[in-house]
């Protein structure tokens, strides 16, 4: 089947439906890009700061200054660009850099949520007109005589709507949860980052005072 007879055959919901599928795809493609990039790089970014972290602090906010267009080390670098902070802000530093940057990364969740609760709908609706449009057009005496034989290829082709409708709300309902897992999983690293540089910087304070 083409696109145009699909359009044709699904009724009117199928424009809003293609709206939603083309939104759809533009965001998933936007965050599979972004996923890549932050997941390619992030282990050797950490450990780079980590490791000069331990040993000179001036040099692992160097490095978290080079490394800011990443999150996780624009994320580190918000405490590391402190002069020596007092550990209760420097603590609360990392939390506020920890807060925007996992808000940054659940951007398109919203629109992959709109996609997965309208589309199933949007599909129904096209079922059910399509539905009243093929049963409006018999009536009580055409029962039973071949007249009806075009009602249930109007039916037939009524459902493509929900079908659809499922096809574009289980590909967004896949990727969301991907990209859920994804978000999940920044927020165990942004944790434990977090508290390791913490944890270094208030020995570090003490040894200093």
């Amino acid at each position: 089947m083409t696109l145009a007879e699909l359009i044709e055959k699904g009724g009117f919901s199928i424009w809003p439906l293609l709206f939603l599928s083309i939104l759809a795809l533009g965001t998933i493609f936007e965050r599979i890009w972004f996923w890549s990039k932050v997941l390619v790089k992030e282990e050797q970014i950490l450990n780079s700061i980590m490791d000069a972290a331990t040993t000179n602090w001036g040099k692992a906010g160097e490095i978290a200054s080079r490394y800011r267009h990443h999150p996780l080390g624009k994320y580190l670098n918000t405490p590391l660009q402190l002069d020596n902070p007092d550990p209760e802000v420097f603590h609360l530093a990392l939390e506020t850099g920890a807060d925007d940057e996992l808000s940054q990364m659940r951007k398109g969740d919203k629109i992959l949520e709109g996609v997965i609760a309208l589309s199933p709908l949007l599909g129904l609706l096209g079922t059910v007109l399509g539905l009243i449009r093929s049963l409006g057009s018999i009536s009580l005496s055409d029962l039973g005589t071949a007249s009806t034989a075009g009602v249930t290829l109007g039916i037939g082709e009524s459902l493509i709507s929900t079908a659809v409708g499922l096809v574009v709300a289980i590909i967004a309902v896949v990727f969301y949860r991907l990209f859920q897992a994804f978000w999940a999983n920044q927020v165990r690293i942004f944790r434990k980052a977090g508290s390791d540089l913490e944890l270094i910087y208030r020995q570090k304070w003490s040894v200093d005072e």
